[in-house]
Order: C-alpha cells, then structure tokens, then sequence
C-alpha cells in the first residue's frame, strides 16, 4: 500500500534550515497497524503529513497503492485525501455549527454522492461508533471522547483503505482514551490499514508494528526485530 524511497523534507525556520525528513524508506503492506513514535521534532508528523498528501517531499519517491504520486497535482492529491484515506485529528476538526450527521455527511458531499447513498453511509458509520442517538447534535453537546467517535465515524464513511490518527488520545482522559484505542484495535481487526501517530509508548504498544522515530529518521522498527523504545 505504501512505499517511501529516502524521503527528504526540510522546513525554514527563519534562518536555520530544520531536515525533518532525513532520507526516510519504509513500506507498509494493505490492512497493517502501525503506530509511529518519537519525541516532539522527530519527524513523525512530517512523516504523517507527506503520507496523508498533506504536503509533499522535497526529495525521495512515494507509492501508494502502487500510484507514484510525487508529480499528482493538487486536484488529484484532494481526490486521493477524500477517498483513499481518512484522518483522525487530535484536536477533532469538526465543524461547530454543524450536527454530527453532518459533520460525517460532508465529505460525501464533496465526493458527490447520491443523498440515499450519504444517508446510509453516515447511519452506518454512526452507529459502528455506538452514537446513532446522538446524530443530531452538535460538538458543543458531545463529550471531547464522543466528538472522536463523530471524528472516526467521518473518517469511516468515505471507506478509505487507509486511516491516519494523528495523536487520536492526546485530548481525552484515559477511560476516553481507552474506548477509542478499543475502537481503534476493532477497525484494525475488520481490515482496515491504520498508521496511529503518538508519543505514549503504552498506546504504540497497541499496534502490530512499531515504528521509532528520531532527528528525521527511521531509528527503530519492530518488524526489524529487537526491542526498540
């Protein structure tokens, strides 16, 4: 599913040249749970970033399913980011005045689909995170643990092939924390491919393969062999 060759990504911060990046390889096969972690700095959100067709490397190769996609313009990156992959966000990212059926309904918009066809998908992603009788309201009415369940539920409905979370816990408390890693392992266990972005080496745990990251690279992987962090 994906394959990075000496990925290289470097940031101006001013006037010192920050590699955030530093010639990162990696593949991760279709249906795989890894976790990525590392202090802040490290480069895993970078890493997240480039994966996710947030951004792009100033160097290297990047396959996803197969794709070369250095050279895709910003239409198709889009395209890819609305059907190919769905985020999970540590701050939530929903959109206040909107009810939580909406929130998961609106990428579906954007694909085009019928509004049986959204109605179906929502319900169903709706109800795999245990919220069918809370669709109706908004994020102010939710808990912070209930508003990621809206969060996955809107990832889950454009049925993507890949999920990133980006630090899905870091605004919870540990039982919310705990019924979302539990969601999380479920999804995993249905098939879908997850890359999970934290700095708790117990959450990392969690995941089949473990990645860590330090000063721009790949230092440990558990598939690797060895202990690691």
């Amino acid at each position: 599913m994906i394959e990075l060759k000496d990925i290289k990504k470097t940031y101006q911060m001013g006037e010192v040249e920050v590699r955030a990046l530093d010639g990162v390889s990696l593949s991760v096969s279709d249906g795989e749970f890894v976790a990525v972690i590392g202090p802040s700095g490290s480069g895993k959100s970078t890493l997240m970033n480039i994966i996710g067709c947030l951004d792009l490397a100033d160097e290297g190769e990047y396959k996803l399913n197969g794709q070369l996609i250095d050279d895709y313009t910003e239409r198709q990156l889009g395209e890819i980011r609305n059907k190919e992959i769905g985020f999970i966000f540590q701050q939530f990212n929903l959109l206040a005045k909107l009810t939580a059926y909406e929130n998961v309904e609106l990428p579906l918009v954007y694909q085009g689909l019928s509004m049986a066809e959204r109605k179906k998908r929502v319900t169903d992603a709706l109800a795999k995170v245990g919220l069918s009788d809370r669709m109706r309201h908004k994020p102010t009415e939710l808990s912070g643990g209930q508003q990621q369940r809206v969060a996955i539920a809107r990832a889950l409905s454009t049925q993507p092939t890949l999920i990133l979370a980006d630090e899905p816990t870091g605004n919870l408390d540990s039982k919310s924390g705990k019924e979302i890693m539990s969601l999380l392992i479920s999804l995993h266990r249905e098939g879908r491919g997850i890359l999970l972005i934290t700095h708790d080496n117990d959450i990392a745990k969690k995941a089949s393969r473990r990645l860590h990251m330090l000063d721009g690279k790949i230092a440990f992987d558990s598939a690797d062999g060895g202990e690691g962090a």
